[in-house]
């Protein structure tokens, strides 16, 4: 019997030759029947695929034969069958998108000038130790903060990564320079990124919730400092880390909560809405 599984992961590293490692990885992926996307670009490799967990399994085995990404921290969740359309490699200048390739620099140990990574537990401490020094910065799109996030976090008014460039140079986060920010995000990979723009732009205390949402909700569940439902880019929309997670968002159509995105009709505005069990994206006018 099939067990689907997806895993996500990311390894800031250089790579002298990103089209030899695309064409590896493809074959890899390929071979063990899997889907999903996977990014590769001089700074490292950005991936998340599914399939059997047999043949994931396998295609793990095979990524981290390859010494720069032994150590990869491998995110493992329950996957639906089919969760990707296809499978995808390409490369890319960045392998998160922010719009400021030549603003990054890496080496052999990950990104250089990033943020303080901690642990969940360390992110416990911080907040019980400095109080309301302490700010949470959302590093996802808004729409995806729309059903969750930490308690109190900030969160940019931004559709796209490439966004944050721009937010961060306007100006409207700068009182937050003197405070302990942590960034945070899905994976953990975009925060990797983002926090070295933070800190090259004057935010003194930067750290970064290391595994992201992800590994947090594996440690806390829904009895820590997170809210709500996590969005993830596949067929499954959204997950929940227990069974008494909180429903933030509301229903674009009825008002009602819910933590259900549907894909709308082409001629609308938005490519996903929020929209509940009772509603569907055709009766939404945005």
């Amino acid at each position: 019997m099939a067990v689907p599984k997806i895993v996500l992961f990311y390894v800031f590293t250089p790579l002298a030759d990103p089209d030899a490692i695309r064409l590896w990885q493809h074959t890899l992926a390929e071979a063990n029947g899997l889907t999903g996307r996977i990014l590769i670009s001089e700074h490292g490799i950005n991936a998340t695929v599914g399939g059997d967990i047999r043949d994931v399994k396998r295609y793990v085995k095979g990524t981290r034969s390859y010494a720069p990404f032994r150590d990869a921290d491998i995110k493992w969740s329950d996957g639906r069958g089919a969760d990707f359309p296809r499978l995808s490699v390409r490369v890319r200048p960045e392998i998160v998108s922010f719009g400021a390739p030549d603003e990054l620099k890496v080496d052999t140990t990950g990104v250089v000038g990033g943020g303080t990574h901690l642990a969940p537990h360390e992110v416990h401490e911080l907040v019980e130790g400095r109080g309301e020094d302490v700010v949470f910065f959302d590093g996802r799109n808004a729409f995806e903060a729309e059903i969750g996030r930490f308690r109190g976090a900030v969160v940019p008014d931004v559709s796209t990564t490439r966004d944050f460039v721009h937010e961060l140079d306007s100006g409207k986060y700068d009182h937050l320079k003197n405070k302990a920010v942590v960034t945070y995000c899905t994976g953990g990979v975009r925060c990797e990124v983002l926090s070295s723009l933070m800190r090259s732009r004057g935010f003194g205390e930067v750290y970064q919730l290391d595994g992201g949402i992800v590994r947090y909700g594996e440690a806390f569940g829904d009895s820590g400092l997170w809210e709500g439902s996590l969005y993830v880019f596949d067929k499954r929309m959204s997950v929940n880390f227990s069974e008494r997670a909180s429903v933030l968002g509301t229903c674009t159509v009825c008002g009602d909560p819910t933590s259900r995105y549907e894909n709308l009709p082409e001629n609308q505005g938005r490519a996903l809405a929020l929209v509940c069990e009772g509603c569907t994206a055709d009766s939404w006018v945005g």
